[in-house]
């Protein structure tokens, strides 16, 4: 078997790590061509050391003097060629000698990149959430012109894939499907008072009770924007309408998402909640491959929880809601408020009930224009995070880069 090269643009994220275990099991199968991180050098410098790519990817000059160094002190200097910034990273996605990209780097700065991946006919394995919430119409149609492979990795979006009879992104939604139903955890507050919600400290956000992930992300599941953000995704990648995907909460995050079809059967995927279940499906597809999490036992589970999601404790679910019905670039502009929210509240300066009322409000001043090309994308993007930055700066009065 000829080994298919791996690009995984997140490296050093809970997701690019655990795509490096899924592939160290499976040596035979996969050689790793290129990995990326921002600014965690030192982690970087050590997958280097194991994985031998052909290209490490950083933000700045400094990082890649200092993995320079890194990989010289041990011994290996030249074997791995460090590249810098945006374009580096949409080289390694659409090079020739890339298979397979995980595009796993969180937030908006994964959307060139990813967009370069499909663009460029690759096995596109989406972790990242933003480059379909963004830019879901430009990233559909380059998979469909380039013949690109586009494959869901989060746990929901990868199980409502399990659950279908073909691929994302292959022309609607089946025949004979009615629903679609994401689940959530509810995340660390899903009991906690409302009145206590003012004093949530970034700390206890970031304890998620059944994943580990990074720290925005986090924020995201705790806020439950990450549903909101999934619902979008989900939009895109089934060719559903925003009434055909539910949320329902579900603590015990075993059942991942669940397919209603028209005559009440109801197909759902099943799996002890671990990351490297979904990349190793993904990464194999369409076989099936160990992806070394442990086999799910419902005897040890005993009891499958589901209940409503609560629209006053989540309000983030609602805007999504709005920024998909009202189309072109509000999505953009809803993501792009939100992550300069969670940026303020994870550096301490705004309180946690706080981060959907600046999402609102930046999705009342910001206008929506047309998402027909990445600059406009991106145009919608950075008003997004200057009205938000603008907001956060009038009501604590101290400066927001």
């Amino acid at each position: 078997m000829e080994r298919r090269a791996l690009t995984i643009l997140g490296a050093t994220g809970s997701i690019g790590c655990s795509t490096l275990e899924v592939v160290a099991l499976h040596p035979q199968r996969y050689r790793v061509h290129a990995l990326s991180a921002h600014r965690n050098v030192e982690k970087l410098s050590r997958q280097c050391l194991r994985f031998a790519p052909q290209y490490a990817v950083v933000s700045f000059p400094e990082d890649a003097q200092l993995l320079s160094g890194l990989l010289r002190e041990a011994g290996r200097q030249g074997e791995t060629e460090i590249l810098v910034g945006p374009e580096a990273l949409c080289k390694v996605a659409s090079g020739a000698e890339t298979d397979i990209v995980m595009a796993a780097i969180v937030g908006a700065a994964g959307l060139e990149p990813t967009l370069a991946a499909a663009r460029a006919g690759k096995r596109v394995l989406l972790a990242n959430k933003e480059a379909l919430v963004m830019s879901g119409a430009l990233l559909m149609d380059a998979v469909r012109a380039s013949g690109a492979v586009l494959l869901p990795v989060d746990s929901e979006h990868n199980a409502v894939f399990q659950s279908l009879p073909k691929q994302p992104g292959t022309g609607g939604l089946p025949a004979g499907v009615s629903r679609i139903t994401l689940t959530a955890s509810g995340g660390p507050f899903l009991r906690r008072p409302l009145a206590e919600f003012p004093d949530v400290t970034p700390e206890e956000a970031c304890r998620h009770p059944n994943w580990a992930m990074g720290r925005k992300i986090s924020v995201d599941s705790a806020t439950m924007m990450n549903k909101g953000l999934e619902l979008i995704e989900a939009c895109w990648l089934f060719d559903a309408r925003p009434e055909q995907v539910d949320i329902v909460i579900h603590p015990e995050s075993i059942v991942h998402s669940l397919v209603t079809y028209v005559d009440g059967s109801v197909i759902a995927q099943l799996g002890c909640p671990d990351m490297r279940v979904p990349i190793a499906h993904a990464l194999a597809y369409p076989d099936r491959m160990a992806s070394g999490a442990p086999q799910l036992s419902l005897a040890q589970v005993g009891t499958l929880r589901f209940e409503p999601l609560d629209p006053e404790r989540f309000p983030a679910v609602a805007l999504a809601h709005q920024a998909i019905r009202a189309g072109g670039t509000c999505p953009a502009i809803m993501n792009a408020a939100n992550e300069v929210a969670v940026d303020a509240f994870l550096s301490s300066r705004l309180r946690f009930d706080r981060i959907p009322s600046v999402v609102e409000q930046v999705l009342r001043a910001v206008p929506v224009q047309s998402a027909d090309s990445l600059a406009a994308v991106l145009a919608a993007d950075a008003a997004a995070r200057d009205a938000a930055r603008r907001l956060l700066h009038s009501a604590t009065g101290e400066h927001v880069s």
